[in-house]
C-alpha cells in the first residue's frame, strides 16, 4: 500500500554486500518483497537480506 512521502533504506545482503533502496511502500513490506524474490534485481541472488537502516521523508525530493 503506498504511503505519503518516501523511505530510503539500506539492506545487508547474505553475501555481506549492501543494497540501498527507495520506496513509497511500507518499508517492512518492501523488505519482504526482497526476501521473497518478488522482483529480479541485485538482491534476488543475495537473500536473505536484513534491514539495517531506514529513514522516512515527507517529500520524495528530501530523500
Amino acid at each position: 500500500m503506498p504511503i505519503e512521502g518516501a523511505t530510503i533504506y539500506i539492506l545487508l545482503c547474505a553475501d555481506g554486500s549492501y543494497y540501498t533502496g527507495l520506496t513509497r511502500k511500507d518499508v517492512d513490506e518492501r523488505v519482504s518483497e526482497h526476501n521473497n524474490g518478488t522482483y529480479d534485481g541485485y538482491t534476488a541472488t543475495r537473500r536473505p537480506v536484513r534491514l539495517i537502516w531506514s529513514a522516512h521523508f515527507e517529500r520524495l525530493t528530501e530523500a
